[in-house]
């Protein structure tokens, strides 16, 4: 059940009038309507893993207890088993075939059984909230969840379940636990939010993705412009799929009287590629650098430099890692911790850079292009189906071919990503992308018009799926 489908408006549009109509008064029986609701929506994808996620939510739940009271080493037995249940669970659903397949390969094992083993709904973000959950508890940053049907609301939360953003306890369980109020004001920057996810999505993303399947399907027989072409409007395919989603998944949990986390930042206008991750997929680069990529500093402390380019290398392998069992994605994200190296030298890691006024300067256009085309380099791993295809575009990319027109380039498709861009730039120091209120009314109801025009004319309904559904 997609959030741009039929389906999803209606189910949608019943939760919302139950939950503010009979559960207004009644928190208990809004917490039990919104917990339903989200298993009304995972079932709706595949009702027997709903067994899984239920059962993962009980377990949590009574690990997270356990490692509360107890002290010494009965605190670690828990904590570790907690840990190891749910990171060997995502481990099997997500890697075990791959390295069953990758060992027979490896000795050429002829008769090897291969695994078709179904990939759950969300499990990897899931999965993240219930590991931060049982580390804020060893850590004395989050107090167990006494209270069930919260804390199963927080495993299970429907508007950020299959694909982000990965809230943490200490934001989304205190929230249950209190009075959610409407108010008209957030509502309508809810839909607002809501309503630039859904151009973002169904008009750019759905728009390109034909383009970029077709590139990458058939890139051993097109120029290297074209393979470079492809790996640029991927960015922006990617950017718009995935940030679409998150908006509209921000936007429907404030229509529920949620406030989750942000997952995007105006990426597109990042001067280096620190700042691209602090803009990008926040919620999981936030995730990583509390329960990763800090506690291996710490390690690594006594290194100096060399111990930091070692702890950003490795937090990066584990950010590809996580996008699934392709040793492409474990390269993509060596490479990017690898783009790290010169700010570390240069002791320009941590600084952030903004913009000098109303238009970038030429330097800051230089900043922005550089970080962009990195990061279009790396994404040729990310989308290659193997390290064969990948090392194969490069090979068309870096050919006397490069200097060629490339084919594919349609003016439509350019003009909404123009559209894209000029919309970003001009909220770029807002929460979302149409915060639009200090407009006057006439200028807002005409950015309505416009993009709901768009989506009704140029959006691409056929191609529902989100990018990051697979992760």
């Amino acid at each position: 059940m997609q959030f741009t489908s039929i389906a999803f408006f209606l189910f949608f549009t019943v939760v919302f009038g139950l939950y503010w109509l009979a559960g207004r008064k009644n928190l208990k029986l809004q917490n039990i309507l919104l917990l339903v609701s989200s298993y009304v929506f995972y079932g709706f994808w595949d009702w027997r893993f709903l067994a899984l996620l239920v059962g993962s939510s009980a377990v949590a739940y009574y690990l997270g207890q356990k490692i509360g009271v107890s002290q010494g080493r009965a605190k670690k037995i828990y904590l570790n088993s907690g840990l190891i249940l749910a990171i060997g669970t995502l481990f099997y659903f997500k890697y075990f075939g791959f390295f069953i397949d990758s060992f027979a390969d490896l000795f050429s094992i002829k008769n090897k059984l291969t695994l078709s083993i179904i990939l759950p709904l969300g499990i990897s973000f899931y999965t993240f909230r219930i590991v931060s959950y049982f580390l804020d508890i060893k850590n004395n940053k989050l107090k167990p969840e006494t209270d069930v049907l919260a804390f199963f609301n927080y495993v299970a939360f429907f508007p950020s379940m299959t694909s982000g953003p990965i809230d943490k306890g200490g934001l989304l369980l205190p929230q249950l636990k209190k009075e959610r109020i409407f108010t008209e004001e957030a509502g309508a920057d809810a839909v607002r939010q809501i309503l630039y996810g859904a151009f973002k999505k169904l008009v750019v993303a759905n728009s390109i993705t034909p383009i970029t399947q077709s590139i990458f399907q058939n890139y051993d027989t097109l120029s290297g412009s074209t393979v470079a072409f492809g790996a640029i409007l991927f960015l922006f395919e990617l950017y718009a799929d995935f940030s679409g989603y998150s908006d509209m998944a921000v936007g429907f949990a404030r229509l529920l009287g949620f406030k989750i986390t942000k997952n995007f930042a105006f990426p597109l206008f990042a001067q280096n590629i620190a700042e691209y991750w602090r803009k990008w997929h926040i919620s999981l680069t936030s995730w990583l650098t509390e329960y990763v990529f800090t506690p291996l500093v710490i390690q690594f402390r006594d290194y100096g430099k060399r111990g930091l380019i070692a702890a950003i290398i490795l937090n990066f392998i584990l950010i590809g890692a996580w996008h699934g069992p392709r040793l492409t994605f474990v390269l993509f994200g060596l490479l990017h911790g690898l783009y790290y190296i010169p700010l570390i030298v240069k002791d320009k890691l941590n600084k952030k850079k903004k913009f000098s006024g109303n238009f970038p300067t030429i330097k800051e256009l230089g900043n922005i292009f550089l970080t962009l085309l990195m990061v279009c380099f790396a994404l040729v791993l990310f989308a290659a189906p193997d390290l064969k295809a990948a090392l194969g575009m490069y090979g068309r990319i870096f050919s006397l071919s490069l200097f060629s027109v490339p084919q594919f380039i349609k003016i439509k498709v350019l003009g909404l990503i123009g559209i894209l861009i000029f919309i970003d730039w001009l909220n770029k120091d807002q929460e979302h992308g149409l915060e639009i209120k200090r407009f006057n009314p006439l200028i807002r109801r005409a950015f309505y018009v416009f993009l709901i025009f768009m989506i009704m004319y140029y959006g691409v309904f056929a191609n529902g799926n989100y990018i990051y559904e697979q992760f």
